[in-house]
């Protein structure tokens, strides 16, 4: 997947795409720890999943806050997938600014669709555009919830 390096500030706070910043112990551990859809990931899994995707950090003094990635062919859809905010920095906005600067990507505008599921931030998504599915009789999935507690 190429770079596709976007990058900005917003106050103390630096956005980018640069796979180069990105902290893998924290999206690991996160993903495994304490995510509801990522438990017992192995970290190899983490790595290869990043260098295969678009990723979004924000960061503070170099530390990673929040991070999401999108599965993407580059030209006509993208999954959006892995979002975080750390949890003791929840309720400052940070998601709302991750979600701002994904936006704001060059490549976004281009895709015929973007996809994502949640379970509970209907609200932060909507306001960025993202609607139930308009025909959900037309998708279907492969789904294997256990599969990293499972190996």
């Amino acid at each position: 997947m190429p770079q596709l390096l976007h990058e900005t500030t917003n106050g103390n706070y630096f956005l980018s795409t640069n796979q180069q910043l990105i902290d893998i112990e924290t999206v690991h551990r996160f993903l495994s720890d304490t995510s509801s859809w990522a438990r017992g990931i192995p970290r190899s899994t983490v790595e290869e999943a990043i260098q295969n995707s678009l990723c979004f950090g924000l960061y503070e003094d170099g530390a990673l806050l929040a991070f999401c990635r999108i599965v993407t062919d580059g030209a006509t859809f993208g999954n959006l997938v892995d979002v975080f905010v750390q949890p003791d920095l929840r309720g400052r906005g940070l998601s709302k600014m991750l979600m701002a600067f994904v936006m704001s990507h060059p490549l976004i505008p281009r895709l015929r669709r973007l996809t994502l599921a949640t379970t509970d931030a209907h609200g932060l998504y909507d306001q960025f555009g993202f609607r139930p599915l308009g025909k959900p009789e037309t998708f279907m999935e492969v789904y294997r919830p256990d599969i990293y507690r499972a190996s």
